[in-house]
């Protein structure tokens, strides 16, 4: 009888503890409801854009936003500027810059834990590599004929490269530190010619080439990159070169990880392990094995970056296949592994820079994961946006 009844209490227990159990979290209910979308800089006349999905325009404290800002039809031409977040002071830390589009504008982006910002520019003819003292204002050129790859925020370390359409004597990749100007080369041409003969055979070819858009590991240990063969003398051409393949180098064991014929728009995930690609793909950067996401449909554009807690990921597409017109777009956040998604904003963007090389959304994480940063170009000038989780699940997150 005793024992009839401590079984019964056992199940009446564990019945309590399950109906008393919270639902599962729902990584998504931050931005199902009450997210806020709002223009950076509101200041009318001038085209105020974002770098990359690469890259988190916000800086690492949370405290300031960077971006390009220019008044020319094109968006070729302008100023990188800092604005605080709270206050909307805005201040201008380069002047006078010319860049290669409105795509990627001056690759501006944060360095040395905020304390500097880098990129690269056209200076007479000359593409430089300069960075900024936030504090004193500074600038420094730090390296003249060559442009700047993706870094990290917290770091000093900044990978460049010789310009895809003439690299000139910089055709392997070098690593700058930002902080005190020292630079080295880390890996070569030659050495991934000798580690994928028949790879490089294929999608290179015997034409002479460079290392080109070096993104660096969260953790500093690994860069992926593709190649550039020159094609033609114009950067402001879609026939400068030709850019294909995708390499994983460790720069911690000196050695190739992995090679793939095709780029899409890949970007690192928190982990320094894997990678995220366009097409819904997830790449461990380990050996290159490939899982795809099932649980999403299909996204057009797709420049994909996962939150900094990896538990989200943020992407655009074209909406012709979700109701909407062909130049219209939307902004995507879904669970990391693809289980769900939901479209937090949609917007014509067909108009904006008119660079030869158009402005794309790019949508990026803040630091916190609280913030969407992506730039819309749904009238005359382009304009940075922001989207802010709705209040009430942010907190609960």
């Amino acid at each position: 009888m005793k024992l009839r009844l401590l079984c019964l209490a056992l199940a009446w227990s564990a019945t309590q503890s399950a109906l008393s159990a919270e639902p599962a979290a729902d990584p998504l209910a931050a931005w199902r409801s009450g997210v806020r979308i709002r223009v950076v800089s509101p200041e009318v006349e001038r085209h105020t854009m974002h770098s990359y999905f690469n890259t988190c325009p916000e800086s690492p404290d949370g405290r300031r936003v960077l971006f390009f800002a220019s008044k020319t039809r094109d968006g070729h031409h302008g100023d990188i500027c800092v604005r605080d977040r709270v206050s909307g002071e805005e201040r201008v830390l380069a002047r006078d810059l010319y860049v290669e589009d409105a795509h990627r504008v001056a690759c501006q982006q944060w360095m040395s834990d905020g304390k500097r910002v880098a990129f690269h520019s056209e200076r007479n003819g000359d593409w430089c590599v300069t960075v900024v003292d936030l504090e004193s204002g500074q600038e420094r050129i730090l390296t003249h004929g060559q442009m700047a790859g993706w870094g990290q925020p917290h770091a000093d370390l900044l990978p460049i490269y010789g310009p895809h359409w003439n690299p000139g004597a910089h055709r392997d990749l070098d690593l700058l530190n930002v902080a005190t100007g020292e630079k080295q080369t880390v890996v070569t041409v030659a050495a991934l010619k000798e580690a994928y003969p028949e790879w490089y055979a294929k999608v290179v070819g015997e034409s002479p080439s460079s290392i080109f858009f070096p993104v660096l590991s969260p953790d500093l240990k690994r860069v992926f990159f593709k190649m550039a063969t020159a094609t033609g003398s114009d950067p402001r051409s879609k026939s400068a070169s030709s850019r294909q393949g995708l390499t994983c180098y460790s720069l911690e064991q000196k050695r190739f990880l992995y090679t793939n014929a095709r780029w899409g728009h890949p970007s690192w995930q928190p982990d320094s392990r894997q990678i995220s690609e366009a097409g819904n793909l997830i790449y461990d950067s380990n050996d290159g094995a490939m899982q795809r996401m099932t649980g999403v449909p299909p996204f057009r554009g797709d420049h994909p970056s996962v939150s900094p807690d990896g538990k989200l990921r943020v992407t655009d597409t074209t909406l012709g296949t979700f109701g909407g017109s062909e130049t219209e777009w939307g902004v995507v956040v879904s669970e990391a592994q693809g289980k769900d998604y939901v479209i937090i904003h949609r917007f014509e963007n067909g108009r904006g820079a008119t660079s030869w090389r158009r402005s794309h959304p790019h949508p990026s994480f803040s630091p916190d994961g609280q913030r969407i940063y992506f730039n819309v170009s749904s009238g005359q000038w382009t304009q940075l946006h922001v989207a802010e989780a709705g209040v009430a699940a942010a907190a609960a997150r």
